[in-house]
């Protein structure tokens, strides 16, 4: 497989930062005591991509194991929430549904600092690059169709057979994000930003009159996906702080936003303007009738400005948050300095799909 340069940046590991250091002898005692079959001597690096929860990568003679933990420092309120993480992906994995196995969760701040779980670490292939680079038209369209039928299955999952129905409120699912969003926007904001303002007055008078309600994962991405290392499979899907019992259509639009991004200057600039026919990637129209074939949607998806204006509002709030952490000192990313910048254009992106809805 052929690698970009952002393939390289996010790939792998490094040594842990200075930042995220701890005691890890004490960690080392602590997993010898808890975890079945746990071998020393420990060794431990940090994962190069994330940056909202820091993720280690443990190596032992007993096997490989990850380490997800809240980062140290001043936090927003809800925000980092590893124990979620830690409850919705033990229901989906009984479940039977693609996620690594979790091994324990530990509130006990003396051992690395700050609450962390375990769990199995997954070998295979994570793109970084939407338009997948060095592998064929044909590999392509599976793996996005896989990808596809993956969050498609998420939405059809009874969430209350999962035990999962006290891990959000069902109904105003919007109403409520919007709020949310719009709060730690302001918590964490460093100069005003027109859009953002407007947005944060539009959207709650807007939301479409629609209460359908999923398990959904909230940051549905091709780089928070694990891929089989030869087939065009999805083995894990990663990074389920931003998840509750929400609207699988707020959760679905997120996703298509990977159709709809601009260049910004962070992470992957997406499929806008690219040659999706030659790639072998569909079209999000294509993508979009996938999804309704599967969850049974045979109308389609209405209110689709809505849904983009919010998406780009809420990931603009989220690169706020991030650039509050930066202000904070308690960003788990090297890269996250850049996230501020994007905030002004997401916003402005995310108005024009609301004043093209008005």
């Amino acid at each position: 497989m052929a690698f970009s340069a952002r393939q390289e940046q996010f790939s792998g590991t490094h040594d842990v930062r200075s930042a995220h250091r701890f005691d890890v002898d004490r960690l080392e005692e602590y997993l010898h005591g808890h975890v079945e079959g746990f071998e020393r001597p420990l060794q431990v690096r940090q994962f190069k991509g994330g940056q909202s929860n820091p993720t280690y990568l443990l190596k032992s003679p007993s096997g490989n194991f990850v380490m997800r933990r809240k980062p140290p420092g001043k936090l927003l309120k809800s925000a980092h929430a590893v124990e979620r993480e830690y409850q919705v992906i033990s229901a989906l994995h009984r479940a039977g549904f693609p996620v690594p196995e979790p091994f324990l969760l530990c509130e006990d701040e003396q051992i690395v600092g700050t609450t962390f779980f375990i769990m199995e670490f997954v070998a295979g292939r994570i793109f970084w690059d939407l338009d997948l680079p060095g592998i064929s038209p044909a590999e392509r369209a599976a793996i996005y169709d896989n990808v596809n039928d993956t969050i498609a299955r998420l939405h059809a999952l009874n969430y209350a057979e999962l035990g999962l129905a006290e891990y959000g409120r069902p109904g105003n699912y919007f109403a409520r994000q919007i709020s949310r969003w719009s709060k730690q926007y302001v918590a964490s904001e460093i100069e005003p930003i027109a859009a953002m303002n407007k947005l944060i007055e539009w959207l709650p008078q807007n939301i479409p009159d629609d209460e359908s309600t999923a398990v959904v994962h909230g940051d549905y991405r091709l780089d928070n996906l694990i891929l089989h290392p030869t087939e065009p499979r999805v083995m894990a899907v990663l990074d389920w702080e931003l998840s509750t019992i929400g609207h699988p259509l707020g959760d679905f639009t997120y996703h298509l936003m990977a159709w709809q991004m601009p260049d910004i200057g962070i992470g992957s600039s997406g499929l806008k303007g690219k040659d999706l026919a030659g790639l072998g990637i569909p079209t999000e129209e294509e993508y979009i009738s996938r999804y309704c074939e599967r969850t049974g949607r045979d109308g389609g998806i209405e209110n689709r400005d809505f849904y983009s204006a919010y998406n780009f509002f809420r990931i603009a709030a989220i690169l706020q948050g991030i650039a509050g952490r930066v202000r904070d000192g308690t960003a788990a990313s090297s890269h996250a300095e850049r996230a501020g910048k994007a905030v002004q254009p997401l916003a402005e992106m995310g108005w024009q799909f609301a004043t093209e809805k008005s």
